[in-house]
């Protein structure tokens, strides 16, 4: 069953409204007819199931069948602090990191960032990263769509964490997978969690010490040297399964 999203707004019971481009992708790609059910989603905590009612010029009406209660997402808000990584692979993360229930993704420009985007392809690439997380969303069954929000430049990026309950820096000279055990146990579901990812080549040494000195904490993520789109991914589901296993969910 497709699965869309809309606004609040848009829930004019017993109907809802589809407008803008899912129009297009259900008439000319998708080819849905009336009649066919499909789930919606209103960006808090409800599912819609719906059956196509009508096709109109810009909009198209569905008929409620039943609402229920979704139960898709984390106990906790994750916020991914992403190094801008290389080529196409921040599409990946956000893909990736959606799927595993972040709640937002925060790109980064870090000392040994590569890519370097001047605001005009930062705002292209930003408006390119959000379609991927909606896309992410829709499959993977989400309540919500994550923001991917505009690149931050590592010291904003620290000021953000600065509001989140606890803030996690994978580092690849950290030791002592017990002390990252212990950091990780002492989390608990309702926390702000923020997790800061270096790009290739990881975080300048400076870079580390500024974010333990605003308070995050360095964990190890085990013996291996991991891609940077591979360790923000682990820490996800080390996180995904530690909060939901907490919950009995």
């Amino acid at each position: 069953m497709h699965h869309f999203f809309v606004t609040p707004e848009q829930v004019l019971p017993p109907r809802i409204v589809i407008e803008g481009g899912d129009v297009n992708h259900m008439k000319n790609v998708l080819r849905m007819k009336i009649g066919e059910k499909l789930e919606i989603s209103d960006g808090n905590s409800k599912i819609y199931i719906c059956e196509i009612d009508a096709f109109e010029e810009d909009t198209i009406r569905l008929q409620i069948l039943e609402e229920v209660e979704a139960d898709t997402e984390l106990p906790s808000k994750i916020y991914l602090f992403q190094g801008l990584p290389k080529g196409d692979k921040m599409e990946l993360i956000v893909q990736k990191a959606v799927e595993l229930g972040v709640y937002e993704v925060i790109p980064v420009a870090t000392k040994r960032a590569v890519v370097k985007l001047d605001q005009k392809k930062a705002k292209k690439k930003v408006e390119r990263w959000n379609l991927v997380a909606e896309g992410g969303a829709k499959q993977s069954g989400r309540t919500l769509v994550p923001c991917v929000t505009e690149v931050l430049s590592f010291r904003q990026a620290l000021e953000k964490a600065e509001q989140l309950d606890v803030v996690l820096i994978p580092y690849e000279l950290a030791e002592g997978m017990e002390e990252t055990r212990t950091i990780v146990d002492a989390i608990r579901p309702g926390e702000s969690i923020g997790i800061f990812i270096g790009p290739e080549g990881g975080f300048e040494k400076e870079e580390v010490e500024l974010a333990m000195e605003m308070g995050a904490k360095s964990i190890t993520l085990g013996k291996r040297i991991l891609r940077t789109e591979t360790a923000g991914i682990t820490c996800l589901s080390i996180l995904m399964y530690q909060l939901e296993d907490r919950t009995g969910k």
